[in-house]
């Protein structure tokens, strides 16, 4: 036999054994009524699969209904934040809340708002 030739069309017999056993045992718990167990330790394996798919199409559903990407209302940058939270803008450190899909600035009660408007200059003549 040549101990050089490529493996190729070698098969390996050896972890067969260990399936034949396991489906022996899972037959003979089904023979003597406790095919219940079986059915349960499946189910469980399932589920271990089956949680963490689950959690993270529910965590992107609430990621999608919670993030708003808006502009600060004092500088005009654009970045994103959760819904009903309260948080300072990265930009210009103004305190924001978000609010139905926008951030809103928080004021102490009293103040007012005033955006400046840019007037041009005429000259008067003699």
């Amino acid at each position: 036999m040549n101990q050089d030739s490529p493996k190729l069309f070698q098969i390996n017999f050896s972890s067969i054994g260990y399936w034949v056993t396991l489906l022996g045992f899972i037959w003979l718990l089904g023979i003597i009524g406790l095919g219940w167990l079986v059915k349960s330790f499946l189910l469980l394996v399932a589920l271990l699969f089956l949680a963490p798919v689950i959690a993270f199409l529910g965590f992107r559903w609430w990621l999608k209904r919670n993030l708003v990407v808006d502009q600060c209302p004092v500088c005009s940058h654009q970045f994103s934040g959760l819904n009903r939270t309260q948080f300072q803008c990265p930009s210009c450190g103004e305190t924001l809340r978000a609010e139905k899909n926008h951030f809103q600035r928080l004021t102490l009660p009293g103040t007012i708002d005033v955006e400046a408007v840019e007037v041009g200059v005429q000259t008067l003549e003699d």
